[in-house]
């Protein structure tokens, strides 16, 4: 059967996403530089702004153009009140959380902290009722249309049932269920992560238009120690949710593994906030002193085993450190885990701080519930 031409509903669909790609990746635009964004006609574009004008997704924002004869260009961009969308990240004993238009501006922020041995309908209650806040105040950008959820925990990517890894926080796999029942959303719109694979969505909006579109993100939190991994732009989470689970891995001088449920006794033990503390200790400083030298290098011998597992079994070229510790550590930090792994692994492997400001995996979570939005919204 040979090729059928595009019908002019379809060629419509293709340049009206094309203009609002455009008009994401690079902010405002006159009618000039979406052309030249775009390669579509004067006319073509022309058209398009009046349609997705009528539709809600792009409004006027102002004119350039005082400084030089003739009329001022009107300047366009992204439509924020369609919808909005929330990302939610989940601790043991508090929950971040922030709504955002479809335009991608902050609307609001929120933290719950949730005490340890609450139970779950009360921490479900306390979460849902903060979001429920966050959106009330949020209406003017329209709707709930989405929510991502990033949580500790193995999440089946067929499924999307989650496997909390903590005992004390069995509402993690709970919480998507109730966001679902207390917005009325459908069950595509609310959906689970682990929250490092969010971090390293994250982290790949951030390097891959500097051309890294392979790297393992280890995660090195005052929460928990964890790691994902981006394959040619695409977030590898395995067959069964499990991929960079690092913080189980067994190493020398962690101790005995206790339970597939509790990651004592893996890297974990070796670079969780106490077990940085205990080294800093020995060498007389704080564990924020990642400035001295003897302090780092013992750190990075560390840190290496688990960036050593990255390298030796895919090979991703890259190794991003993040968490609390990786960015409190710095260049400095990456760059001795760079050399300690020259020394151990044949795999030649660059390290580098992470590129993401703020908290990652909020940012992971809101990209991917504005991705979804704006797939059901936009043309």
């Amino acid at each position: 059967m040979s090729p059928q031409p595009a019908t002019p509903q379809t060629a419509r669909a293709i340049n009206d996403r094309a203009a609002l790609a455009a008009f994401d990746a690079r902010g405002a635009l006159t009618a000039g530089q979406l052309q030249e964004a775009t390669g579509l006609a004067r006319p073509t574009v022309t058209e398009l702004l009046g349609r997705l004008g009528s539709a809600g997704l792009v409004e006027q924002i102002g004119e350039v153009g005082a400084d030089r004869r003739g009329p001022n260009a009107r300047l366009y961009a992204l439509a924020g009140h369609r919808a909005c969308v929330a990302g939610i990240d989940v601790r043991t004993d508090i929950v971040y959380m922030t709504v955002i238009d479809l335009a991608g501006r902050t609307l609001a922020e929120r933290a719950a902290p949730i005490e340890p041995g609450t139970a779950t309908p009360a921490a479900l209650d306390t979460v849902t009722d903060v979001l429920a806040e966050a959106v009330s105040v949020s209406s003017a950008a329209g709707p709930l249309a989405s929510v991502s959820i990033g949580m500790p925990g193995l999440i089946n990517p067929v499924t999307g049932l989650a496997r909390p890894v903590t005992a004390d926080a069995g509402w993690h796999a709970e919480l998507a269920q109730a966001v679902r029942e207390r917005t009325g959303l459908d069950p595509g719109a609310v959906t689970l992560d682990n929250e490092v694979n969010l971090a390293g969505i994250a982290e790949h909006r951030a390097i891959g238009p500097l051309g890294i579109d392979s790297f393992g993100l280890l995660w090195l939190g005052d929460f928990g120690v964890g790691a994902s991994l981006v394959l040619d732009g695409v977030l590898r989470r395995g067959a069964s949710g499990g991929a960079g689970e690092l913080g189980f891995l067994a190493v020398p001088g962690a101790g005995p593994q206790i339970s597939p449920y509790d990651c004592t006794g893996g890297l974990y033990d070796l670079v969780r906030p106490a077990a940085v503390t205990d080294l800093a200790a020995r060498h007389g400083v704080k564990p924020t002193d990642v400035g001295h030298a003897p302090f780092r290098t013992q750190l990075a011998e560390r840190i290496a085993l688990g960036a050593a597992a990255f390298a030796l079994v895919v090979d991703p070229g890259v190794v991003v450190l993040s968490g609390e510790l990786g960015r409190l550590g710095g260049e400095p930090l990456a760059d001795a885990v760079e050399q300690r792994l020259a020394a151990v692994c044949p795999v030649p492997t660059r390290v580098r701080t992470t590129a993401v400001p703020g908290n990652p995996i909020l940012t992971g979570a809101v990209a991917t519930a504005l991705d979804r939005a704006r797939t059901a919204l936009w043309p």
